[in-house]
């Protein structure tokens, strides 16, 4: 069973920073694929980065350039920095993970078997 918990969530101005923290508790196998979406009101679940096995790193057009995402097996953690923030980035940030044996990163929610609670970011104009 894997369970993930995001944190870094937060209120801020466009043009500025936030750094997302997915912490990751897995059983006796590795989780290769680590992804995160969003969900605003206007708009359903979309994927917004993963990384996946081989190092494996995929991000949606709408925040290349923007958003880095990186893995800390030390730590157990996938981490999201968000840079260039925009109003049209607020949204709840979810991490999700597919379950071990996959190691091909998914763009599309069903995809991941594992899904953490959620964090609100919120950037303002």
């Amino acid at each position: 069973q894997v369970q993930l918990v995001e944190s870094g969530g937060g209120l801020v101005q466009a043009g500025g920073s936030l750094r997302l923290s997915c912490a990751v508790s897995e059983g006796t196998l590795r989780t290769e694929v680590i992804g995160w979406f969003r969900r605003s009101p206007r708009k359903e679940r979309e994927f917004v980065a993963a990384v996946g096995g081989y190092g494996k790193i995929t991000y949606a057009d709408s925040v290349k350039g923007r958003f880095s995402i990186s893995r800390d097996d030390s730590k157990s953690t996938v981490d999201l920095q968000m840079n260039s923030l925009e109003p049209e980035d607020t949204a709840v940030y979810y991490c999700a993970a597919r379950e071990p044996y996959f190691m091909d990163i998914m763009t599309t929610s069903p995809g991941y078997a594992y899904w953490g609670q959620g964090t609100q970011v919120t950037v303002s104009s």
